[in-house]
């Protein structure tokens, strides 16, 4: 486990592990820092791996958004004393590195985006109709991925907890209009940051067309599918996509051979 490694100062907290070229995690909205346990521990070794916390719960709602949180990176960014580094993103966490990158194209290296937003997301369960219903809540939680079981208990009570807090509901709600507020279709064209795209086959939220978007639209993409995956390829198959990871940051330069 990381707890060792979650380091809070400030209006930060984040892990960090590992020296060399940094790597900022950047997570979605229903993603915590421990969605990305086994991807951390294995780039540790080659990379300073960070993963800041986004604050979705604790922001001014007025700063709740895509661009809320892609000036937070920045500040991040800053506060770090990082002058350039590799963004990896699932979900709001892709859309956020998206909209950094576009607004800050120097402090980039490379991108890897996995189910990422910034084209177009279905919602989980929109307004959250029988929020009261645990078993509708937990059905809405496992159809994020592939295989149910993913979708633990302690996965489906954070869900739970949160669809039944209003202010974190309106700040929910808040963001998925913030991301389709902040389409990035016209801006991916000016995007020519090297960028690995890996999706699961089976995502429901951001569907496979979506990938095959990005891949037309960014300049420089490679696109990678994981079978019998959905929403979150990092943790319905780490190895998988660890693996098609490690291959990509080896063939584009930002990693030795082993």
């Amino acid at each position: 486990m990381l707890e060792r490694y979650i380091k809070e100062e400030g209006e930060f907290k984040y892990v960090e592990k590992g020296v060399g070229t940094p790597l900022i995690i950047l997570h979605g909205i229903m993603g915590g820092l421990s969605n990305f346990d086994e991807v951390i521990n294995y780039f540790s070794k080659d990379f300073r791996v960070l993963m800041p916390e986004l604050p979705i719960y604790t922001f001014p709602l007025l700063k709740t958004s895509v661009k809320g949180f892609a000036k937070y990176l920045h500040d991040f960014f800053d506060y770090k004393k990082i002058d350039r580094a590799i963004l990896l993103g699932n979900s709001l966490g892709g859309h956020v590195a998206l909209y950094f990158t576009n607004k800050n194209p120097d402090k980039v290296l490379a991108m890897i985006l996995t189910g990422s937003s910034g084209l177009y997301e279905k919602s989980m369960g929109d307004s959250y109709p029988k929020r009261k219903n645990y078993d509708y809540i937990k059905r809405k939680a496992q159809e994020v991925f592939h295989n149910p079981k993913v979708a633990t208990k302690d996965l489906v009570d954070e869900v739970f907890e949160v669809v039944n807090n209003r202010m974190k509901v309106i700040r929910t709600l808040s963001l998925a209009k913030s991301a389709i507020r902040h389409n990035m279709a016209k801006d991916l064209p000016h995007i020519h940051v090297p960028t690995c795209l890996i999706w699961g086959r089976d995502d429901k939220v951001t569907p496979p067309e979506v990938a095959e978007d990005f891949k037309k639209l960014l300049p420089d993409a490679d696109l990678y599918w994981i079978d019998k995956c959905g929403h979150a390829p990092m943790m319905e198959h780490p190895q998988k996509f660890i693996e098609i990871m490690d291959k990509w940051l080896i063939r584009r330069g930002f990693k030795k051979p082993q």
